[in-house]
C-alpha cells in the first residue's frame, strides 16, 4: 500500500501534475494514487525525489507499533 494520494494533497498537487514530472500517464498514476497498482522502487524514488519528500513517505508501513 503506498500513501501517494495523500501526499498529494498535503502537498496541494495534482495527479495530471506528478505525472508529466515522471514521465507516466495520468492512468497510472492514478491507478498509483488508487492503490490499484503498486508503482516499482525505481518510479516512487521518482516520486519521492519530484516531491522533495523521504520515500520511507509514500510507504504504508507493515509494522503496528
Amino acid at each position: 500500500m503506498n500513501r501517494i494520494k495523500e501526499v498529494l494533497a498535503e502537498k496541494g498537487v495534482s495527479q495530471t501534475w506528478l505525472s508529466e514530472k515522471i514521465g507516466k500517464s495520468y492512468n497510472m498514476v492514478n491507478s498509483y494514487a488508487q492503490n490499484r497498482q503498486q508503482p516499482r522502487l525505481e518510479v516512487l524514488w521518482s516520486i519521492a525525489e519530484v516531491l522533495d519528500i523521504d520515500v520511507k513517505e509514500l510507504i504504508v508501513s507493515n509494522k503496528k507499533y
